[in-house]
């Protein structure tokens, strides 16, 4: 535990705010995650045991409540833990503009990422009409992560590991890094197109419409921005 010894707000804000991992567990509760392996996929390189403490001491400071749900518990942020998203988002916004990704491969994940897209994805512009199927295949993930499908129906998307059985709307072939980069803002889908890092097998030429329908991470306007 973080102890400054001072009484200066700024260090007991500091004090709650910079316990490794605890920023993180506050931007998956304002990403919307409420249930423990909902959080934890948004931070799987933390333990779950180091999550629980987490938890538990953000619920002892008044900044998320536990409330039961059917057989389990769900965490929400109470009127302060809302309060933490400007500053949660500002902290995004300022590392997308002064450090941008310069990502070593070490940072790279391919389920942070695919969590990443599905919660993120604009559900309202896939097709109203019909289910749409995107699987994605990383040439060089892991071998538990190196496939995916990103399933949008009735508004909703599900990601799943298992192939779902369902027609695939489109393919996406990459490596982690160029997915990565064109999510983040980065890069841009045809420069890796272009350079073979990324095939994308329907949704019009290039992909254009699967890029209307996922966006990019909330961040990635400012970085595109510096890039110019």
């Amino acid at each position: 535990m973080i102890d400054y010894m001072q009484f200066c707000t700024v260090a007991r804000g500091a004090e709650v705010l910079g316990e490794v991992w605890t920023p993180l567990v506050v931007r998956e509760l304002l990403c919307g995650s409420c249930r423990f392996n909902d959080i934890h996929r948004g931070v799987p390189r933390m333990s779950a045991t180091l999550l629980s403490q987490r938890l538990r001491k953000l619920e002892a400071i008044g900044v998320l409540e536990r409330r039961r749900a059917d057989k389990t518990w769900e965490y929400h942020l109470t009127a302060a833990g809302e309060e933490l998203r400007p500053i949660v988002v500002a902290l995004g916004h300022w590392g997308a503009r002064w450090i941008g990704s310069r990502l070593r491969r070490e940072q790279l994940d391919a389920g942070f990422l695919m969590w990443d897209i599905r919660r993120f994805a604009l559900v309202d512009e896939f097709p109203a009409s019909r289910r749409t199927v995107v699987h994605f295949r990383f040439r060089d993930g892991p071998a538990a992560e190196r496939l995916w499908w990103l399933v949008v129906q009735d508004r909703t998307a599900d990601l799943c590991r298992d192939d779902p059985g369902h027609d695939l709307t489109v393919i996406v072939e990459s490596t982690v890094r160029a997915l990565t980069e064109v999510w983040t803002g980065d890069s841009d889908p045809a420069d890796e197109i272009r350079g073979g890092e990324l095939v994308v097998q329907g949704a019009g030429r290039a992909g254009q419409l699967l890029w209307r329908w996922l966006g990019r991470s909330m961040f990635a306007p400012t970085r595109m921005a510096v890039r110019g």
